[in-house]
């Protein structure tokens, strides 16, 4: 079976919401760029994000920032969010058993797989860290979306563009493909998912089906 991550994998949204999150921020006395926050917490829940802010800064955000946040992100789904080049493409190639297993709210993950018209390739199978205990790099998004599935844990592979996700996967026992063909890459990206104990990189789309296919 293989579980995807969304943002960032299957739809290019990291951009979108980091750059809400910093402009809020801003307003309320935190300056932080989208490129610090991606390198920093991608892979993290949002709430998650907030909160080690909050804390290192001495900072209380209002819940109604947090709510606006998520507003503008799924407002911005609507009209500027893409799926990762080539990503449905792939995903048929891949073929087999598949799932999603997200840092996003459930409400907000869906909705962008609707927006990309990537529902269809998943649906039912699509599962949100604020259905289990822990977010990524905890275990537990993943272990949830094989035991919905029916699948064993080992019988499983992974693809993550952060590094969290990536030791979300491995701390549940499955194999791990990194990614960084999403628009919010960086120079180094492969790298950190290698060390982080990724089995391998692939930076388009193009490459998965053969890469998962040699892992099977």
């Amino acid at each position: 079976m293989i579980i995807f991550d969304c943002d960032g994998v299957l739809v290019d949204s990291e951009i979108i919401s980091n750059k809400v999150d910093a402009d809020l921020f801003a307003t309320i006395g935190y300056t932080i760029s989208p490129d610090q926050m991606i390198r920093r917490f991608i892979g993290m829940t949002k709430r998650s994000i907030w909160q080690v802010v909050a804390q290192e800064h001495g900072i209380a955000f209002p819940e109604a920032l947090f709510a606006k946040a998520n507003a503008e992100i799924v407002a911005r789904y609507e009209t500027d969010l893409r799926a990762v080049p080539g990503v449905a493409d792939a995903i048929r190639a891949v073929g087999g058993a598949r799932a999603v297993a997200s840092s996003s709210e459930l409400p907000k993950l869906r909705r962008a797989l609707q927006v990309t018209g990537l529902l269809p390739l998943f649906d039912p199978a699509v599962f949100s860290a604020s259905q289990v205990a822990r977010g990524k790099p905890a275990p537990d998004v993943f272990l949830f979306a094989a035991a919905e599935c029916g699948a064993a844990p080992q019988d499983c592979i992974v693809v993550e563009d952060s590094p969290a996700g990536v030791q979300a996967g491995l701390a549940a026992g499955m194999r791990v493909i990194g990614f960084t063909g999403g628009a919010h890459s960086y120079p180094g990206h492969d790298a950190r998912l290698l060390s982080e104990g990724a089995a391998v990189v692939v930076a388009h789309m193009n490459h998965l089906a053969a890469t998962v296919a040699g892992m099977r």
